[in-house]
């Protein structure tokens, strides 16, 4: 049994890692936040990945460049980045994935591959529009687990 593809409004414009670590860095511009080399490479490292990564994964990757970062210092470089829409945690997994479009406020929909763990994000905007009159959503993330298309077949 298959999978309908997702009801999607939006379609990514998938960027170089290049271009989002640009783009990373205007947005922070844009808001008047400091994108320290730390950051910046954490960003690097996630916009680099080919799936979702875990923070350890991720100071694993940071010791010989950056001395020997610790746990909190990573966490804290990845609630930056993530308050920015930069990267979003995949909640069940407690991964993060680079985000490539950046924008503020949307919601995020994972649909993940039990099988070869790809991942697929779309925005989800439709559901905004069941949101109570009056409630500010800060952060929200649907996340979909079954089979992808070609471990369906």
């Amino acid at each position: 049994m298959s999978m309908p593809e997702p009801n999607c409004k939006h379609d990514h414009q998938y960027q170089s890692p290049e271009q989002m670590l640009l783009a990373a860095r205007k947005i922070c511009e844009e808001k008047g936040r400091r994108f320290t080399p730390l950051r910046e490479h954490v960003f690097s490292l996630v916009t680099h990945e080919q799936g979702p990564i875990k923070a350890y994964d991720l100071l694993g990757k940071l010791q010989p460049e950056l001395g020997s970062p610790k746990p909190p210092t990573v966490y804290r470089a990845l609630d930056f980045l993530a308050e920015l829409g930069l990267v979003h945690r995949i909640e069940a997994l407690n991964a993060y994935v680079a985000c490539d479009h950046s924008s503020a406020g949307h919601v995020a929909e994972f649909f993940i591959c039990e099988t070869c763990k790809s991942l697929q994000e779309r925005h989800a905007n439709d559901h905004v529009e069941c949101v109570p009159e009056g409630f500010s959503i800060h952060r929200s993330v649907i996340e979909h687990y079954g089979l992808c298309k070609n471990c369906n077949s």
